[in-house]
């Protein structure tokens, strides 16, 4: 890889090397052509970029030797820039304020590759032309699946995905805020309060960024209809099997109950005007129940998707009263794609899928062709893992990108979800969000992606000297394929875990070896190896290889306890393996338990934490059977 295409994430539209470069002072003049209240982000990050590199700039109204300006000729995209730099000094001109702070972004990352010679500081010349492929660029995070962040760690990611010129921010809520009168559903989630969102949104003003509200706000209502006071608003009060609790409980909202409007109107009247966003994703994604209780007679008479498209409308209605355009997951209403023309012409399509071979070609040209806005949504595949999965997470980001841009998407939008305790560390799912957030800008920086990555990841997240640390991600991130099974939405290795009190049969499991967990065994201490000569430099840098080293044992564990299990018969219960073989297997997993309790505040809000690590003790407990 060049240093040029090493340097910059996302790698811009247009880059040509020049053959002079400038000489920097201690103290370079920069002068603005630009109203102060727009070019005061740009410059203030200019201003601590070079003081990081021990320069003090100073301000001047003309005749510095950097040079911004906002001129909406600069390029024919809305955030474009030019950027030039040559022994005339460094030029950097932008169509409009976001440009120009995108510009500097990248001007910032330039000066990493400076050399200094004789005191003084040597940038190489360079001309760049730059542009979004993709207007909204978006992360959304599961703060919902007992995983609750820290304001601190989320300034933290949001000055990361800055400098990867993401401009939309969304956090997942299910029942993680602190609505007013409903105690009873969020006690003891650590839920985000209004004052701190307020918070969070001010900080990603400052950083071009949209905080967007996200409330689900029909399917994954479990949270609120396993109590008593709001089972009566559910699809099927008395229960449903779903893929997010073991226990039959309700899951979904009444289609057909006026009171579940009544209770939404409440909801977003709270948690709205803590937002500057006049957005709202309402969700409205895995409606797995609808039809199947209280609504079947409405869905029989008028069929499924009519009822859902009836429900959207009614929630559309409540967001457009609250002043908010919608955004929702398009997975149920791309089954009939005739229906597609007749949603809110103003509504936001999410076309959403998390596998390498997710039909977003296919998909992507249904909502083109209905005219209606949409984003194409895919994962960073860190979920449902210990480690992430690195290959599917590359091809399916690469195809959202090439079909997206293809056919018109306004937005590309990251996902990064929690399901089973949200067990990942947030390292496994730095490749996704780097990855993803290159694609979002520049989709034609897909090609080279997989080969790139490793390099990328140390540059521009863990800032590692030693160039071992983004391997090391990656390579963890591919073990589970190595066993043999290449389950959906998740790895078999950690599937061996969390579904512990299942046979190791069945599809999740489908071509799991002996021979193959062995082989991800040894490929896991192989990709830790390096990891003892890295040089991070980042403040969490300890806490960066403590998370990355629990996330290697935990593979190595699931590995050898796969192997117990096909040794002593797939259909066996875990309970019944030998004494001898369960305490093994047990020596090795309390310390991996104790080490989560430890590394879990370190990023994350208490609340959720017993939700979460009872997934790994409830393993320990079926080791410690009497048989």
């Amino acid at each position: 890889m060049s240093v040029s295409a090493a340097a910059l994430h996302p790698r811009p539209q247009r880059i040509v090397r020049g053959d002079r470069g400038c000489v920097l002072p201690a103290e370079p003049v920069v002068s603005v052509l630009a109203p102060d209240a727009l070019a005061e982000p740009a410059l203030a990050h200019l201003e601590s970029s070079f003081a990081s590199h021990g320069l003090t700039p100073r301000r001047a109204e003309t005749g510095g030797l950097i040079r911004l300006v906002i001129d909406p000729r600069a390029t024919p995209h809305a955030q474009g820039y030019r950027l030039q730099v040559g022994v005339f000094g460094i030029e950097l001109v932008a169509v409009d304020a976001a440009g120009l702070y995108y510009g500097a972004r990248t001007l910032s990352q330039w000066l990493e590759t400076a050399t200094r010679r004789g005191g003084k500081l040597r940038l190489a010349g360079v001309q760049i032309v730059d542009w979004p492929d993709f207007a909204h660029r978006g992360v959304m995070l599961d703060v919902s699946r007992d995983r609750v962040p820290t304001v601190g760690t989320l300034e933290e990611l949001i000055d990361l995905l800055a400098g990867f010129k993401v401009n939309q921010l969304q956090l997942y809520f299910e029942h993680t805020f602190a609505y007013r009168g409903h105690e009873i559903v969020w006690r003891g989630a650590s839920p985000f309060t209004g004052e701190e969102i307020e918070r969070l949104d001010a900080y990603c003003q400052a950083h071009f960024i949209e905080l967007v509200p996200n409330q689900n706000s029909f399917g994954h209502f479990h949270r609120w209809l396993r109590h008593e006071r709001y089972r009566p608003l559910a699809e099927c009060p008395e229960g449903v099997r779903h893929p997010f609790d073991r226990e039959l409980r309700p899951f979904s909202l009444c289609a057909t109950d006026p009171g579940v409007f009544e209770l939404l109107d409440d909801l977003y009247g709270q948690l709205l005007p803590h937002f500057s966003s006049r957005s709202i994703n309402v969700g409205c994604d895995e409606t797995f129940d609808l039809g199947k209780g209280r609504s079947a007679e409405a869905c029989a008479a008028r069929g499924r998707e009519e009822v859902y498209l009836d429900y959207l409308e009614r929630v559309h209605e409540l967001a457009a009263k609250h002043g908010r355009r919608i955004q929702f997951w398009g997975d149920i209403i791309v089954e009939r794609p005739d229906l597609i023309g007749r949603l809110p012409r103003d509504a936001v399509a999410l076309e959403w899928g998390y596998e390498a071979n997710h039909p977003f070609a296919e998909n992507a040209r249904r909502f083109a062709a209905s005219g209606l806005e949409f984003y194409v949504c895919p994962g960073t595949s860190g979920w449902n893992s210990f480690s992430g999965r690195s290959a599917n997470a590359v091809a399916n980001l690469a195809a959202a990108a090439e079909h997206g841009h293809a056919q018109g998407a306004s937005g590309y939008l990251v996902t990064d979800w929690g399901d089973f305790g949200h067990l990942q560390p947030l390292p496994s799912s730095y490749p996704g969000l780097l990855a993803g957030a290159g694609c979002a800008w520049n989709a034609g920086s897909r090609t080279g992606l997989a080969e790139a990555l490793p390099g990328l990841l140390d540059r521009h997240v863990f800032r590692d000297a030693a160039g071992v640390t983004g391997r090391a991600v990656v390579d963890l991130g591919d073990v589970h394929r190595l066993t043999g099974a290449d389950p959906i939405n998740g790895s078999a290795l950690f599937f061996l875990v969390v579904l512990a009190h299942e046979p190791v049969t069945g599809k999740r499991f489908e071509g799991v070896t002996v021979e193959g967990l062995e082989t991800a065994r040894k490929a896991v201490a192989e990709a830790l190896r390096p990891l003892r000569r890295a040089r991070l430099d980042r403040p969490d840098a300890e806490l960066v290889v403590a998370e990355l080293r629990w996330s290697a044992a935990m593979l190595d564990f699931a590995a050898r306890l796969g192997k117990a299990r096909l040794e002593a018969g797939a259909e066996r219960p875990l309970a019944e393996l030998p004494r001898a073989v369960r305490r093994r297997l047990a020596t090795r997993l309390a310390p991996l338990v104790t080490e989560y309790r430890r590394l879990w505040p370190a990023r994350s809000r208490p609340g959720g934490l017993e939700d979460s690590v009872v997934r790994l003790e409830a393993v320990l407990e079926m080791l410690a059977g009497e048989t």
